[in-house]
């Protein structure tokens, strides 16, 4: 276990997995968003979670582990966030591959990211999984819809092109705080129809 910054009591935890599946930006932002909130962030990447990282961004994953409060390797199961008894305001992880969420479905974790989601569930705390596979067969609709039974919530990345975003930053960006909203994190980054959307649709003259 690795430690940034000395744990304060008053923030809330809040655990993110980075799994091997594509979308490994999801994860990293939602750690600059955690930090920008002022929420503790306890990260553990996946072996094929870490390639990832190399492969869709600039950055190593010895950097991204800098973003987070407390970092766990991947084979550490006598973490905190391994126990029940270690409080947290839930998990998120993004992305979520197909083997991650398999083992969570069904409860046979082989690593601290699977044992961790699979304790964020049994005591009812929110699990946020952002699965990143398409087309999707019969075989992972059951799963997911057996984790969504289980009271997981699946959230698959999927862009709001009425946000209308310039790049795939303001992509992320939307995703990452839809994910934070499910928490009842209220972050910037999210651009909100009726709010920061409508309005100018509204006051907009209508051409002719």
């Amino acid at each position: 276990m690795v430690g940034k910054n000395s744990a304060k009591a008053q923030e809330p935890r809040l655990v993110v997995g980075i799994s091997g599946a594509s979308g490994a930006a999801f994860g990293i932002r939602l750690l600059e968003a955690c930090s920008e909130l002022g929420i503790e962030s306890h990260l553990v990447m996946s072996k094929p979670g870490e390639m990832t990282i190399g492969y869709e961004t600039a950055l190593t994953p010895r950097q991204v582990a800098a973003k987070a409060d407390r970092v766990y390797a991947i084979n550490d199961i006598a973490a905190p966030i391994a126990s029940g008894t270690y409080k947290t305001a839930g998990m998120v992880i993004a992305p979520c591959s197909v083997r991650t969420w398999s083992e969570i479905a069904t409860g046979v974790t082989t690593n601290l990211l699977t044992r961790a989601a699979d304790v964020t569930l049994k005591e009812r705390r929110p699990l946020i999984l952002m699965v990143r596979e398409t087309p999707l067969h019969v075989g992972h609709l059951r799963a997911l819809t057996q984790l969504a039974e289980m009271g997981a919530i699946i959230l698959p990345p999927v862009p709001a092109f009425y946000a209308e975003p310039h790049g795939l930053s303001d992509i992320v960006d939307n995703i990452a705080g839809k994910a934070l909203d499910l928490l009842g994190y209220d972050w910037p980054g999210v651009k909100r129809w009726g709010e920061d959307l409508a309005k100018g649709r509204r006051n907009a003259k209508p051409k002719r």
